[in-house]
């Protein structure tokens, strides 16, 4: 399979507003199972942004990401396996068996297509998705934070399993390198699950700060005041919950969150391979990801 269909995908506008109905839809559920269950979760990133500046989506956003405390998110996937509305919606974490590449899990629908880069080889749902991280509690030891620190690289390192993009040449590099010196998956899957339960072990309910451990945050202590309860706003016609320090953590984070981008930077992040939201990724196995060889078939333009 030629890498002609590999090249830089660009989202019309049609699509970008088919692609926000469906995160909305899922963003819709998602409140209602975590109001069912008393799971707490918050917007963060553009969908915080489009909350409080936009009052929903930013307009070239083509994803929303959602945040829980570390107890919520590992009780929100247990009660998934029972409760989860799993006719509509496919629940994605990596685990020993299948890796989504992703430090996060996700909300994804089967029913639609969104096949990113770094997962264009792999078998797996490639449907829209809706982000969902953890917020870990941080201990009061400086030592131990930087130890916390370490486990979130780590973890971060051995459970994407993939080069990064957009991060440097240096990094890059320095990822394959150690990549190659310990190749094998089942010592990396052994790795990234030690270093997950080390950065979160730490008890929710006793801590003074918590902590993003992913990125250019993972050395800030956010006060835990500013998580211990959500306010809410108007996200697209519904209420939708940010947390307390919104404000300050917006602010810490993108400084005047409330002032628009210049124009050339208001384009979506994602590096995409392939969209389409009116037809499930599975009509486009062995053309758009999980290429074989020899095996073709006809393609279907995206509506």
């Amino acid at each position: 399979m030629g890498e002609q269909y590999f090249k830089p995908y660009e989202i019309d506008d049609e699509t970008l507003k088919k692609m926000q109905q469906k995160m909305l839809a899922m963003l819709v559920y998602f409140k209602k199972f975590c109001d069912r269950f008393h799971l707490s979760f918050w917007l963060i990133g553009g969908g915080a942004i489009g909350a409080v500046r936009e009052h929903g989506f930013v307009p070239w956003d083509d994803d929303v990401d959602v945040q829980m405390p570390r107890p919520d998110y590992e009780r929100f996937h247990r009660l998934w396996k029972k409760y989860g509305a799993k006719d509509k919606y496919v629940l994605c974490r990596t685990n020993k068996k299948v890796n989504y590449h992703h430090c996060a899990s996700s909300l994804r629908d089967p029913n639609t297509t969104f096949i990113c880069t770094y997962n264009k080889y792999s078998e797996l749902c490639h449907g829209i998705s809706l982000e969902i991280g953890a917020m870990d509690a941080a201990p009061d030891s400086k030592i131990l934070q930087y130890k916390q620190i370490f486990d979130g690289y780590v973890f971060a390192l051995f459970n994407n399993q993939r080069l990064p993009n957009n991060r440097g040449k240096f990094l890059r590099f320095a990822t394959k390198v150690i990549y190659t010196l310990i190749p094998s998956k089942e010592i990396q899957d052994w790795i990234w699950i030690r270093a997950e339960k080390g950065k979160a072990k730490y008890s929710w309910e006793k801590a003074k700060y918590v902590k993003e451990l992913w990125g250019k945050t993972s050395f800030i202590n956010f006060p835990k005041e500013w998580f211990d309860h959500v306010v809410y706003f108007d996200f697209e016609g519904y209420k939708m919950p940010l947390m307390a320090g919104y404000h300050q953590y917006l602010t810490m984070i993108f400084g005047d969150y409330m002032k628009r981008p210049p124009a050339a930077e208001r384009v979506a992040k994602h590096d995409i391979v392939f969209i389409d939201m009116d037809h499930p990724y599975t009509d486009y196995r062995g053309i758009y990801y999980f290429p074989e060889k020899g095996k073709k078939k006809t393609k279907r333009k995206s509506k």
